[in-house]
């Protein structure tokens, strides 16, 4: 076997996992799977028509994510979403994106602040018609973008996946009264602050917006408890036989 056949191999597996565990993810982030639901791996494999490997190896890194629990001799699960992980998540991205700002802000051009204006019609657009995914989608392109033009681009990549659980909370949050419109109005507020070359004004604003999603916890655990306790993983772990 020549050493081209072994790399093209290699790269398939390579690439059957990063597509198992990319399409896994994001099914797990839009809540496709709910937080303790069972995940098969020979059903998966069946309905991704690949081995058992590259599946096994994309719940491995799902479950160094904390995205999924692995219960020895029971079986694998969607976790739950946990506080302790989603404030966690938010300390690293709020880090992240205020610091980019901070640093960066001023590099914002009129050309990068027409293009973030014209997000904001899009996001509008996803709110008059009552469009949570799309929002989302427009909220995620719209901090990528504050990052992008203020010079730190390459640093989105470290914020998209340290707040892999807080997304999930984020989703559930997006169906409050009211709450599109809040994000909104803030994005719009950074975006004037930043066209008038208030750098500060503006992180102070971006700030408050990362944070508004800890006054919706409390809420969001109320109409969702499911979503946060642990209860499937631990009555599996009573029901364990014995050895």
């Amino acid at each position: 076997m020549g050493l081209s056949t072994v790399h093209a191999m290699r790269a398939n597996a390579r690439s059957a996992r990063d597509i198992v565990f990319g399409i896994l993810r994001e099914r797990i982030i839009g809540l496709e799977f709910a937080p303790g639901e069972s995940l098969s791996e020979s059903e998966l494999a069946s309905s991704f028509g690949v081995s058992r490997t590259p599946v096994r190896e994309s719940l491995i890194l799902l479950a160094e994510e904390g995205l999924v629990d692995v219960v020895p001799q029971v079986g694998t699960f969607v976790s739950h979403i946990r506080e302790a992980d989603a404030a966690a998540a938010q300390f690293v991205r709020e880090a992240l994106e205020r610091a980019s700002l901070l640093d960066g802000g001023q590099l914002v051009a009129a050309t990068d602040v027409r293009q973030l204006r014209g997000m904001i019609v899009a996001q509008n657009a996803a709110e008059a018609s009552n469009d949570h995914e799309a929002f989302f989608r427009l909220d995620e392109e719209f901090h990528a973008y504050l990052m992008q033009a203020a010079g730190h681009e390459a640093a989105w990549q470290i914020v998209s996946q340290a707040k892999a659980q807080l997304d999930r909370a984020r989703r559930l949050s997006l169906s409050l009264t009211q709450q599109l419109r809040i994000l909104i109005d803030q994005h719009s507020s950074i975006i004037d602050r930043l066209a008038a070359h208030d750098v500060t004004g503006a992180d102070q604003v971006l700030r408050d917006h990362l944070r508004l999603v800890f006054t919706d916890i409390k809420t969001i655990r109320q109409q969702h408890p499911e979503m946060f306790e642990d209860a499937v993983i631990q009555t599996a772990v009573r029901r364990r036989p014995k050895a």
